[in-house]
């Protein structure tokens, strides 16, 4: 199969790889339908055609399986999404967030280096917009098509969203929460199109999980698990913040590619704090080495393709003293009764007055430091977050079947005070139809994690 002359730059356009641009037109191009009736243009040694090629598609290679879901939990995704699109009177959505894209491509999670991503999605078109520095990676893990601007001129990127639009007339969706002023700002100037912000909307689809999703996350906390292990065998006098987190990394990510051999391997990690580093719930990890009787932290995330879940225990080193002791209990029972109140027909905001009124008691409210929990899906340290699935006073949302949700207490006392540290505990909870179910197996409190080294 042939697509015209071979590249100056000895690239083809049969099987193995097609660059394609704006301008001639494809022969023999029919091995899936949605691409088949795409122009294309071949990539060129001539400087000056170069320097003015906005953009190009690369079919490098064959389409991979989406690492995680079926087709049709993704096309599931993208029913709902056009349906909203419908409702709402939108001709068009141009999502730029890692989360958004991840979610409606099937798996898509982009490495940004300063450079925007997009997904654009019409009625008849899912087309995720690349960086060629990516190459034809993006092509290979989108659901549909894909896409590639080049970096020979500025805002090629926001060209390349108006050419693949086209006659397109009507509102397009867009991401408030992530999109910049200055994106913002280059899109209304190439675009005539009114802008409309979505991302709440596609948040609520996505705080819904669907079976497939369950699945993995069920199989990620068993991981997050698997990475605690793995830094308790780490631990002893002397040894690192570092490298206990190394050995749990280690363990997840090896075991990640264990269960899903198709999916792209990124960004799994753990923060491990010891001591005074234990204060902040997302301090990084430092070259301070274990000591005998140190308050620890754990926190370790599995990242299988973009879906976050999380294993968060206090640990002590070898011995715990009777303040360390007694505040950790407080904690451990402000986290066993918040396991209790989540289920279906509660609302979040209800959750966390109650553990309010339990952690004054123990006198100890004035040292919380965050909401008891948030919900799980497509998100990470750097993007994400169903903001409207958290467990805090200012959040009505409803739990309902399907959701997941954490659930978290943490306090710390300064340093110089009796029991000085931070304590926190984390489980995850599924809400089924027939009530919660903690998939979360780590064991937490006293009688399990003061570990003698």
């Amino acid at each position: 199969m042939q697509c015209g002359r071979l590249s100056a730059v000895g690239v083809g356009c049969g099987a193995r790889a097609v660059w394609c641009g704006r301008g001639e037109a494809a022969a023999g191009r029919g091995a899936v339908a949605w691409r088949s009736s795409m122009a294309v243009r071949r990539a060129s040694n001539d400087i000056t055609t170069f320097l003015n090629t906005e953009n190009i598609k690369l079919y490098n290679g064959t389409k991979m399986p989406t690492g995680l879901f079926s087709e049709g939990e993704v096309s599931g995704r993208i029913t709902k999404l056009r349906k909203h699109m419908d409702e709402a009177g939108l001709a068009a959505c141009l999502f730029t967030s890692i989360h958004n894209i991840n979610y409606f491509s099937g798996g898509f999670t982009y490495c940004a280096f300063g450079r925007p991503y997009g997904l654009l999605v019409t009625p008849e078109k899912h087309l995720t917009i690349s960086a060629l520095i990516d190459s034809g990676q993006p092509w290979r893990r989108s659901a549909q098509d894909n896409i590639i601007y080049t970096d020979w001129k500025r805002d090629n990127f926001f060209r390349t969203v108006v050419q693949e639009l086209g006659m397109t007339v009507g509102a397009m969706g867009v991401e408030e929460d992530h999109l910049s002023l200055q994106a913002a700002t280059k899109l209304r100037t190439h675009l005539t199109n009114k802008l409309i912000d979505v991302s709440e909307a596609t948040m609520k689809m996505r705080m819904v999980k669907s079976k497939e999703e369950i699945a993995v996350i069920k199989n990620s906390a068993a991981t997050a698990d698997l990475g605690g292990w793995a830094c308790a065998e780490a631990l002893g006098v002397g040894v690192p913040e570092y490298e206990v987190a190394l050995a749990g990394t280690q363990a997840m990510v090896r075991n990640i590619a264990k269960l899903y051999p198709d999916s792209d391997l990124m960004d799994s990690w753990v923060w491990f704090q010891s001591g005074i580093n234990t204060d902040g719930a997302h301090n990084p990890v430092t070259t301070r080495r274990l000591q005998s009787g140190d308050i620890l932290s754990l926190n370790c995330f599995p990242m299988p393709q973009g879906y976050y879940t999380a294993l968060e225990r206090t640990w002590f080193l070898n011995h715990c003293s009777d303040d360390h002791l007694k505040n950790w209990e407080a904690n451990v029972a402000v986290h066993k009764r918040g396991i209790e109140l989540i289920r279906p027909g509660v609302r979040c905001s209800e959750i966390a007055r109650e553990l309010n009124e339990l952690f004054a008691q123990f006198g100890l409210l004035k040292y919380r430091s965050f909401g008891y929990g948030h919900s799980f899906g497509v998100l990470s340290h750097y993007y994400g977050r169903e903001a409207e699935l958290e467990l805090r006073e200012d959040i009505e949302t409803v739990l309902e079947p399907g959701m997941v949700v954490s659930m978290e207490p943490m306090f710390f006392i300064p340093e110089g005070q009796p029991g000085a540290g931070g304590y926190r505990e984390h489980d995850i909870i599924v809400i089924n139809d027939d009530g919660p179910e903690n998939i979360t197996h780590f064991p937490f409190g006293p009688e399990h994690n003061i570990f003698k080294k």
